[in-house]
């Protein structure tokens, strides 16, 4: 590979920037080569509506993908929840490293805990799956609060608590982690209690799937930093998503976690959620058996639950499912 520098495409928020930054240091290990960030603003970026609003799926990554395919970034470096499930045949999801704490964390006044927040608490999210589980885990244990729609980055969402506007609000462990903010975390919000997005806290690292030496050359470079259980785990949990017809922005939570005896991996355990907003009807169910030695076998263990759960009556909680 030539010394030239590698230029990476990243959205302009603190976290991508943050994250694409931890990338390119990574790259500039295995390459050798000199990286620079190439920001590039996307449509979920200058929208002012909420991800339920405009559909989720692609508008964080479309502008990127659009970059690489013209040629303007060699790679590009997305958060893996963001990416719509179906993969452009003249891109390639070239690695998926280790991935980050998957859970969602509560950020609150006076450093209280979910659990612990006053009745008729006024909680922050822009998602309908945090919408979902929050409200149903509420209804089942007596709690009283009000979920809040909101959209905004870190400080946005950290700043409604500051001024008194929201009691708590509801945020990805992986981004705080990643900004080294997670000091600020009231909360940690177990996957038992809120299962975290499909691809949560795990990082795509995208480039052109060329034909020419360079291209092939970038793609087997990229590849050592792909992590294969994170890689095997959320490909489980995007094919189930693809086999719900759901979006990013649905109420759909999911989860495939590795089982050790020891220090030995055993089994992959996937688990599920679809729900309405409100909280009053959920389809939760989970599957376990073998680690998935293919990528074939991940995605079908993702279709097999998916079908379970559109049996129990799945694509009814959705809403609008996704085209």
């Amino acid at each position: 590979m030539s010394t030239k520098a590698l230029r990476l495409g990243t959205r302009r928020s603190k976290l991508a920037m943050a994250q694409s930054g931890q990338v390119a240091d990574a790259v500039r290990r295995v390459t050798g080569r000199p990286v620079e960030l190439v920001e590039i603003t996307t449509y979920g970026d200058t929208s002012g509506e909420y991800l339920a609003q405009i559909g989720g799926t692609g508008v964080f990554v479309t502008a990127l993908r659009d970059a690489l395919a013209r040629g303007e970034v060699d790679f590009a470096v997305h958060s893996l929840k963001d990416l719509p499930t179906t993969q452009p045949e003249e891109l390639v999801l070239a690695a998926v490293p280790v991935r980050e704490d998957p859970r969602d964390v509560i950020v609150a006044r006076d450093a209280l805990k979910f659990t612990d927040l006053p009745r008729g608490a006024r909680i922050g999210t822009g998602s309908p799956r945090r919408m979902a589980q929050l409200n149903a885990y509420a209804r089942a244990h007596g709690l009283d609060i009000e979920t809040v729609p909101i959209r905004g980055n870190v400080d946005t969402r950290i700043g409604f608590v500051r001024d008194g506007e929201l009691d708590a609000v509801v945020l990805a462990a992986a981004g705080l982690n990643r900004i080294g903010r997670s000091e600020e975390v009231t909360d940690f919000l177990s996957v038992d209690t809120v299962l975290p997005a499909p691809g949560q806290g795990a990082l795509a690292i995208e480039c052109r799937a060329g034909d020419s030496a360079q291209d092939a050359a970038l793609i087997a470079a990229l590849g050592e930093l792909d992590d294969p259980f994170t890689r095997v785990a959320v490909t489980a949990e995007r094919s189930l998503l693809a086999a719900l017809e759901a979006g990013c922005s649905a109420p759909v939570g999911a989860l495939a976690d590795h089982l050790a005896d020891g220090q030995i991996v055993k089994e992959m355990r996937l688990r599920a959620v679809v729900g309405t907003t409100d909280g009053t009807r959920m389809v939760q169910l989970s599957t376990t058996g073998p680690v998935p030695d293919t990528h074939d076998r991940a995605m079908a263990l993702g279709r097999e639950l998916a079908a379970e759960m559109l049996a129990q009556g799945a694509a009814g909680l959705m809403g609008e499912r996704a085209q």
